[in-house]
């Protein structure tokens, strides 16, 4: 028997949602991965730095699957439910964990990394990036591409203005990176597929991904929450594309200050 839309909601309204961990969705919501398999790419490269520093690290999930740290190893997080996670699972392995607003400047000394990385990092802050790499040092991250989830979001939102469809996209974040005395060294961007089953699998998604649909809330989007409820009945899942844009750039050994 399919379970009624009140019942998804709510459900889906109670969980909790720190972390970034998405195995509640597991038969629920489906997103292809992107080719090149980034937590690999990352634990190769932390095991060949000598400091280390991921920013906006979310609950720690990701840097925690990398098997081996370099010997300074430091993550950074805003959100107070994602540091309390983070640090539980990162502390016993050596790694800390500092509370950051997630804006400049960074908590730390100029050329104090050799290595940073982030996965899906909200704001990028190129020049803070610059500053807190030594020469020679890299930036390996995943990024958020353009047009994520575009569809899911003007579902609610309606259609979005042209400048907002080109935020995030390579050529621009790579521009920004140069600006900042960066040297890029590989990008690659992937558009992905991803199918939502049911309206409580969206509800989730929304109030986990915080910036997907601003402000949102149940009670704010209950009748749009409706509709795409009746649609998935009707159609089948919902579904929408996420972009994922892998970056690698270098600080040059005689960087400009």
């Amino acid at each position: 028997m399919s379970r009624t839309f009140d019942d998804l909601v709510a459900e889906a309204d109670a969980v909790d949602v720190s972390g970034w961990d998405f195995s509640w969705l597991e038969g629920r919501a489906t997103e292809e991965r992107p080719s090149w398999g980034y937590r690999r790419l990352m634990g190769e490269r932390l095991a060949a730095a000598s400091a280390g520093l991921d920013v906006q690290t979310g609950g720690g999930e990701v840097l925690a699957g990398a098997a081996t740290y370099p010997p300074t190893m430091v993550a950074t997080e805003s959100w107070p439910p994602n540091i309390a996670r983070a640090t539980a699972l990162l502390h016993p392995r050596g790694v800390v964990v500092v509370a950051d607003p997630d804006e400049p400047p960074l908590p730390f000394a100029d050329g104090a990394f050799d290595l940073v990385t982030s996965r899906h990092p909200a704001t990028v802050w190129w020049g803070e990036i610059a500053r807190v790499l030594r020469p020679g040092g890299t930036y390996f991250a995943q990024h958020v591409g353009p047009e994520t989830v575009f569809e899911l979001i003007e579902f609610f939102l309606g259609p979005l203005p042209d400048e907002l469809r080109r935020k995030r996209h390579p050529d621009e974040e790579t521009a920004e990176a140069r600006a900042a005395g960066l040297e890029i060294l590989d990008v690659r961007m992937e558009h992905l597929r991803m199918e939502f089953f049911d309206v409580g699998a969206v509800v989730y998604f929304l109030r986990k991904v915080i910036w997907t649909v601003p402000g949102f809330t149940v009670d704010a989007y209950r009748e749009r929450l409706r509709d795409l409820h009746g649609l998935i009945e009707a159609e089948g899942p919902f579904v929408a594309h996420s972009c994922r844009t892998l970056i690698e750039a270098r600080k040059p050994v005689t960087a400009r200050s």
